[in-house]
């Protein structure tokens, strides 16, 4: 028995047949969304799970738990990261035999990572031989009357019933105007979380940080963990740095009427929420509609929404931990640490820095700069057209993906199948985690992407027939 971790033997219950009934499912990505889908089709008594991944390292924790340092907090309290969304105090119950905080708590990153990792571990002793962790890179997934082949980079290959891309984000491009291969050897840094991001820097040095959401206050945690005590610049469109989580736990007022689709009115009503509960409540009593809205909503909404709208939804929507909060209030306050809005004009060599001169926003002037090193901060990407992942390219090539009309990651139905390039849904090639925010727009956040794991694994086990959702 296995305490807390829902994999008890349960009664078995009779189901309809179903055409979609499959024995093997192919996970691809092994991270936070592909580790958990494995556990739920065990937890359902699915299918057999068969998860791929290429790093080990990340195996259930994914970039953002596998990467974190000490420093790095979670930005939402533990009693709302639970990876169940049926066993809501799972997370706090861990915590508390762990001695790592209570529901209220803001805990580090790198332990969530052990709880997701051990979740995973659980559940491989347990399922005898239903659930197969492949190490390996798969290059790719081809479906052939009713079944699918995904090969590997090695020249392997495996046959499943149904695959299941999980595939995270993907690695931001550089900004443009920004060739990394015309500044000086290191000094451009792709990933913001790596270790050696403060290596060779001195404190009369100065670090530019491109974007100033939650990836570039990450990047300012960790150099200043690492001991660097010079000056940082984070610079986006609209130089704007993520509010933080009030101190208290929140009461969240629910809505009284239906939010309003046009979005003049949206943002009338949001801030009329503001004024009476608080701008933290208007936007939290969103977020049960965040996904119904957004699934309603016409692509021109949509676009518009992005051009306009994003930048602001985003620092006032994903906040900071109140501890983080006043750390990087600190380094403001004691001149390490600046936000600025502007656009990169052009960026140079000079010597061993690098010449950055950017244009202030609503300003005409340009501005230079010289930097010792310029950290990518500009945040995950999905954009098909752009990536050079060997996965989604030959997935392209072949026809069996497409990119979502506004290029934000995968097309997808909403019963999490790929849409394929003639625009028929696959019944064998599914997709969950970030590259599906195209669809479902919320769905980065823990409790979105438990929600659509849990969903996935029931409709592959059958399960959904039980509770009356295929009625």
């Amino acid at each position: 028995m296995l305490a807390d971790t829902q994999y008890r033997e349960r009664p078995a219950v009779p189901l309809p047949a179903s055409p979609s009934a499959c024995e093997t499912v192919a996970i691809i990505g092994g991270g936070f969304s592909g580790a958990l889908q494995a556990i739920n089709l065990l937890r359902h008594e699915g299918p057999r799970a068969i998860l791929i991944e290429r790093r080990g390292e990340q195996l259930a924790r994914g970039v953002a738990y596998s990467a974190a340092h000490p420093s790095h907090l979670l930005n939402v309290r533990a009693g709302s990261m639970s990876a169940f969304p049926d066993d809501p105090d799972h997370f706090v119950r861990w915590l508390a035999r762990e001695g790592g905080g209570t529901a209220g708590s803001f805990v580090p990153r790198n332990l969530y990572g052990r709880y997701l990792a051990g979740l995973l571990d659980a559940a491989r002793r347990a399922s005898g031989n239903r659930l197969t962790v492949v190490s390996g890179e798969a290059v790719d997934v081809v479906p052939d009357q009713g079944r699918v082949t995904v090969t590997l980079a090695d020249g392997s290959s495996l046959d499943a019933d149904a695959a299941v891309l999980a595939l995270g984000n993907l690695p931001p491009h550089p900004p443009a105007n920004l060739d990394p291969a015309r500044l000086p050897s290191g000094c451009y840094a792709a990933d913001p979380w790596a270790e050696d991001i403060v290596e060779g820097l001195g404190d009369d040095d100065e670090v530019l940080l491109l974007g100033s959401g939650l990836t570039a206050i990450d990047a300012a945690l960790l150099l200043d963990a690492q001991g660097f005590r010079g000056r940082i610049l984070a610079l986006s469109r609209r130089g704007l740095c993520p509010r933080s989580h009030h101190d208290a736990q929140p009461v969240i007022s629910p809505l009284s009427d239906r939010p309003p689709a046009v979005l003049s009115e949206l943002l009338r009503f949001v801030r009329a929420g503001a004024e009476a509960h608080g701008w933290r409540d208007a936007i939290d009593a969103l977020r049960p509609m965040t996904q119904m809205m957004w699934s309603a909503a016409p692509d021109e909404i949509r676009r518009r929404f992005l051009r306009h709208l994003r930048p602001w939804w985003d620092v006032h929507r994903h906040r900071l931990a109140p501890e983080v909060a006043s750390r990087i209030a600190a380094m403001q306050a004691a001149g390490r640490l600046r936000f600025a809005a502007g656009k990169i004009v052009r960026a140079d060599s000079a010597k061993r820095f690098a010449e950055i001169v950017w244009r202030p926003r609503g300003e005409d002037t340009v501005v230079s700069r010289h930097f010792r090193r310029v950290v990518n901060c500009t945040g995950p990407q999905g954009d098909l057209l752009r990536t050079d992942q060997r996965l989604l390219r030959a997935l392209r090539t072949s026809g069996h993906i497409r990119p979502d009309a506004l290029r934000l990651g995968l097309d997808i139905d909403e019963q999490s199948r790929v849409i394929a390039a003639n625009g028929s849904a696959w019944d064998t090639l599914y997709a969950i985690g970030p590259m599906t925010r195209g669809g479902l727009w919320e769905i980065i956040a823990v409790p979105d992407l438990r929600r659509q794991t849990w969903s996935l694994a029931r409709r592959l086990a059958n399960a959904h027939w039980v509770g009356g959702e295929g009625l």
